[in-house]
């Protein structure tokens, strides 16, 4: 049986990486006996819709493609945190007979006859409300916190000289300029720089390209 693995964090820079969700998810293919065809990583927060995760729709899309059996992936908060969206890509993978494996939950999305489990649907609603109630939460925290700063005196924004000039831009971005000038797509960009596409999107306007 063969299967891909699906790895994400939500930072961009070094303070994160894929590497353990991999190693765990390479010890669990192989107590299974299951082939691993292909292995996909994603820097790229939870939050984004999953029309602005360009890696987790090649996943999919090769799962598709290539008729593999299961889809790997640490948590199910890997495929995002928004519970109508998770449910989507969930529906997805049951209508093409697609097996899910969430490591953490220690849960599959179908049986041995290929058929959704009784449990699985109603687990995978739970938990990912619970992610999505735990953002709202967040964010409700960080504003109330901006708002209580701010009432306090404090001013928010980027400081006086922080804002970048073009040519720092054209430094920082020179990967993106060079790919935009020669024609590829923006959300190929966005996979092959690691960068979001709202920021391809940015420099593409800033540069007129």
């Amino acid at each position: 049986m063969n299967a891909v693995i699906y790895a994400r964090v939500s930072s961009l820079g070094d303070r994160q990486n894929t590497e353990r969700q991999i190693s765990d998810l390479k010890q669990y293919a192989a107590y299974q006996k299951l082939e691993i065809s292909r292995i996909f990583e994603e820097k790229i927060s939870g939050a984004k819709r999953n029309v602005e995760r360009p890696i987790l729709l090649q996943a999919i899309d090769y799962c598709k493609q290539n008729k593999v059996s299961i889809l790997l992936v640490s948590e199910l908060s890997r495929l995002g945190r928004n519970a109508f969206e998770v449910l989507a890509t969930v529906k997805d993978l049951i209508d093409s007979g697609i097996n899910l494996y969430m490591q953490k939950e220690q849960l599959t999305l179908l049986d041995d006859e290929g058929k959704p489990t009784l449990f699985a649907p109603i687990m995978i609603a739970t938990l990912s409300t619970c992610a999505q109630l735990e953002r709202e939460n967040i964010k409700f925290r960080l504003n109330s916190g901006r708002a209580q700063y701010i009432r306090n005196g404090g001013k928010l924004g980027r400081k006086v000289g922080s804002i970048k000039t073009l040519e720092q831009k054209k430094e920082q971005y020179k990967d993106i300029i060079s790919y935009l000038k020669r024609g590829y797509s923006i959300r190929t960009i966005a996979t092959l720089t690691g960068k979001g596409i709202s920021t391809v999107q940015r420099i593409k306007k800033d540069f007129n390209l």
